[in-house]
């Protein structure tokens, strides 16, 4: 059954057609066009940054290529991870798709041929002059779907890092000050707490519940080195699970669980409702990335601000999901032109304006002080290396395999040392197998 009938189609017949821009001007329709369907497949909400830059870009597509139907299509990022196979397979699929970066993911895309490379495309468009560093780390991959490596299968546009966003009023009321460390945010909880709080809200169901996965790794990264972190998110060494960084964050978060720090009843709850806990004043932090920025600015009726995690080492963070384009898709050359526009200025500098972190945007440029300050907080995270990506990217099936013990640990039927366990049996059979072992 094709997984299309899933998704929502957006009409887009009421594109406006003013004011376009350079981009449009150096191109135009044909008779040639009028038949072609141009399909895009993505999962981002029309309302975040993201999506605001997507119908942008349609715009502009729209006057670079004014004879040709654009189907834009939209699904889950959930969705999308556990149909890729299937909705990049045979010969009906999108001319350009938005799919999740990592070796569990487009790693594994990629080595099944299932995505076009772009290397020659990267080049002559100068795709890797934007594209740098570890912002490029998950756009290439090796034969064995290993990042890092060899032919760049995606485009990101945008960077993503974590952060715990607190209630400046609950802060206040508490005679709490933003934390400096450790230490000192373990204090500020026992405070929260006291004084009838939940400190941090937070999830663990195994769909969508996201938050315990973070709140973890953010307190391995907290404690890890760059070696330490590449070593486990490349592949490039063995990982011993049972000390340094990892038994130790994993420690402190059994206890902040065990404390009621990140609330109660976690298991059955999604990213979601933990962030409606927060807007509704219910708990006084939530760690999420940019994805939340823009609908707690708009939201919250409270004064609120942000802070990466206190005294850490490096940030959960990375850059965003990829563009790519199927092996089989139909529409190669219109689907570079895609790619282009939505690293276009105007595309970049909506989604920087909304908070979106944009990769090729002017942050100097940005209006709004407080989200020039955010994203220059990104920036300088980026030039100095501090990023430690996401803990489900290393091996195939990571991000359920996390999520489950989350979802156990959080019930009460798992220990910290049975959860590491599991983790290095896990880890190290993956790391075997997509280092073709």
């Amino acid at each position: 059954m094709s997984t299309h009938s899933r998704f929502v189609r957006v009409a887009i017949a009421a594109v406006a057609a003013a004011s376009m821009t350079a981009v449009a001007a150096c191109s135009g329709g044909s008779a040639e066009e009028t038949d072609r369907t141009f399909t895009v497949l993505q999962y981002e909400d029309p309302n975040s940054a993201q999506g605001q830059g997507w119908a942008l870009a349609m715009e502009l597509f729209q006057e670079m290529h004014p004879d040709v139907t654009i189907d834009y299509q939209t699904t889950s990022f959930d969705a999308m991870r556990q149909n890729a196979t299937i909705t990049l397979g045979g010969n009906d699929v999108p001319d350009v798709v938005e799919f999740n970066k990592g070796n569990a993911d487009g790693g594994q895309l990629a080595s099944q041929g299932l995505l076009l490379p772009l290397t020659d495309e990267v080049a002559a468009r100068g795709w890797d002059e934007v594209i740098t560093g570890s912002m490029a780390s998950f756009a290439q991959y090796d034969e064995n779907g290993n990042a890092g490596a060899g032919e760049w299968y995606g485009i990101p546009n945008i960077g993503e890092y974590v952060t715990l966003y607190y209630n400046a009023d609950i802060f206040a009321e508490a005679g709490i000050e933003v934390p400096q460390s450790l230490d000192e945010l373990e204090a500020a909880m026992v405070a929260l707490q006291d004084a009838g709080h939940t400190p941090i809200a937070s999830s663990a169901s195994t769909s969508q519940g996201f938050n315990q996965m973070w709140i973890w790794y953010s307190l391995v990264s907290a404690l890890a080195d760059r070696e330490q972190i590449d070593d486990f998110m490349f592949l490039r060494e063995d990982v011993d699970f049972s000390s340094g960084p990892w038994a130790e964050g994993t420690s402190i978060f059994e206890e902040w669980t065990e404390a009621g720090y990140l609330g109660a009843d976690l298991g059955g709850l999604s990213y979601e409702q933990a962030q409606v806990s927060f807007l509704g004043g219910e708990a006084a932090m939530y760690m999420w990335n940019q994805g939340a920025f823009d609908r707690i600015r708009t939201d919250a009726d409270f004064e609120w601000g942000y802070f990466t995690m206190p005294g850490a080492q490096h940030v959960m963070g990375s850059s965003g999901h990829l563009w790519g384009i199927p092996a089989n898709a139909e529409n190669v050359d219109l689907a570079y032109d895609w790619i282009d526009i939505t690293l276009s200025d105007e595309v970049q500098n909506l989604i920087g304006e909304n908070g979106g972190l944009p990769l090729a945007g002017d942050t100097s440029q940005i209006s709004d002080d407080l989200v020039r300050e955010y994203t220059a907080g990104f920036d300088q995270l980026a030039v100095e290396d501090r990023l430690s990506f996401y803990p489900d990217y290393p091996v195939p099936g990571f991000l359920d395999f996390i999520q489950t013990h989350m979802q156990t640990i959080s019930n009460g039927n798992e220990t910290a040392d049975e959860y590491l366990a599991a983790l290095q049996e896990f880890y190290d059979d993956g790391r075997e197998f997509t280092s073709g072992g």
